[in-house]
């Protein structure tokens, strides 16, 4: 019986590290997904919230869902904070003058002072610039960081959802067979 036991506790190490190496070599597996960082978004498939925010350059004029209503638009979550905000820009900007859908900006956690400074040193592609400067609605996004864009079809519902800064790459791959497939359910949307 004790020689029994103590064959067992002589493999114990190698049992041991067979199993470190598996729990190892299945992490690595699983870890090899390119998007492993991407949260997903609840929102996908959903009609976009509700909101009522002012206009950055005239903060007596509101916007709402319905004065985006009847066309896709890109929604950009922004700050003059935001560094990766900035990286962003010149993509955001050249994607704003090629394609006819609005990119509306969506000024989050900014002084509006700082934002206009901004807006004014680096150029402004949006439409319209919504603020956001206490939160709320960003909580009904599920918005947790800038930049943060989505797209949200003619409908109000929101199609797709990037964490991060935009890159040409990405629109490429992903907006734009969105757009294209949205064009493909409405005819004539994107004259």
């Amino acid at each position: 019986m004790t020689t029994t036991r103590n064959s067992i506790w002589r493999w114990m190490p190698l049992i041991l590290a067979l199993l470190v190496g598996a729990l190892l070599a299945g992490g690595i597996y699983l870890a090899r997904d390119d998007n492993r960082d991407a949260l997903p978004s609840t929102l996908i498939g959903r009609k976009a919230p509700d909101f009522k925010l002012p206009d950055l350059h005239r903060p007596d004029k509101f916007y709402t869902p319905r004065d985006f209503a009847g066309a896709p638009y890109l929604l950009n979550v922004w700050g003059s904070w935001c560094p990766e905000c900035r990286v962003e820009h010149p993509v955001l900007t050249a994607f704003a003058e090629k394609q006819k859908i609005k990119v509306v900006g969506y000024n989050w956690r900014d002084e509006c002072a700082d934002a206009l400074r901004w807006l004014e040193q680096f150029g402004n592609p949006y439409y319209a610039v919504m603020v956001d400067s206490d939160s709320r609605t960003a909580i009904d996004f599920g918005i947790y960081g800038a930049p943060e864009t989505f797209l949200i079809d003619g409908k109000g519902v929101v199609r797709w959802k990037h964490v991060g800064p935009l890159s040409q790459e990405i629109i490429d791959s992903e907006v734009m067979p969105l757009l294209t497939e949205l064009a493909s359910e409405a005819p004539g949307l994107f004259k």
